[in-house]
């Protein structure tokens, strides 16, 4: 399977880089201007759902972005809301050929659903707070996670990940799955011409389908 190198991984969920700026939480505009369409978890899902993050280029073409699903999880929770947190995210990101910055002095690396499975991975980490962990020492923990995410959505054919197949539009669709002591990720690629990542803890990836959102509107302000 075709994946994504490290300096394209990281580009792809930078919030600092000129090709992958992050805008603001739940500005249904932003979504508005992708040029691909966005995902989220089907009709079978009844909870709330809600906007969260789209990452762009400098010069404002978005690239990728999440929907959430559930109750919005706690980033430091107690022992007791960590058991009942029940929520997914699904990432979409944009098929991207080799291309080169826009300033012309780097080269970004084509999407794949290494990259969705990086930003799902990445993303599973910035909701996760060890209940046990002082504040002092998160940061390392989150550098050291956040590598370990890298190299495993850069091995996606590697022992960590399982195969699943889940409805993509009423298409049955493979996936590369792996659980943790957080949640759990998943990604693949759709008919579509996206990459879909997801994340969740407490809801059963095994029961989700995902199709195309109609109106990213309905998913709040």
């Amino acid at each position: 399977m075709e994946t994504t190198s490290q300096a394209g991984a990281r580009s792809a969920a930078s919030s600092s880089t000129a090709e992958g700026m992050l805008t603001g939480r739940r500005t249904a505009a932003d979504y508005l201007r992708a040029a691909f369409p966005w995902y989220g978890l089907d009709e079978a899902f009844t909870g709330p759902r809600w906007l969260m993050q789209v990452g762009a280029t400098a010069d404002g073409t978005v690239r990728h972005g999440a929907t959430g699903h559930g109750e919005e999880p706690s980033i430091r929770p107690d022992a007791a809301s960590v058991e009942k947190e029940r929520f997914a995210v699904v990432v979409t990101v944009a098929t991207s050929p080799e291309r080169t910055t826009n300033d012309g002095r780097g080269q970004l690396d084509a999407t794949t659903a290494s990259s969705a499975a990086w930003l799902a991975g990445a993303g599973l980490l910035s909701s996760t707070w060890p209940v046990q962990l002082d504040h002092t020492l998160r940061d390392d923990w989150l550098k050291q996670q956040t590598e370990a995410a890298f190299e495993l959505a850069d091995d996606l054919d590697g022992a960590a990940w399982s195969s699943l197949s889940l409805p993509v539009d009423g298409v049955a669709t493979p996936f590369h799955y792996r659980e943790s002591e957080f949640g759990w990720v998943l990604a693949g690629s759709t008919e579509g011409g996206v990459h879909l990542g997801a994340y969740g803890r407490g809801m059963s990836a095994y029961g989700l389908g995902f199709s195309v959102i109609a109106d990213i509107r309905s998913y709040g302000a």
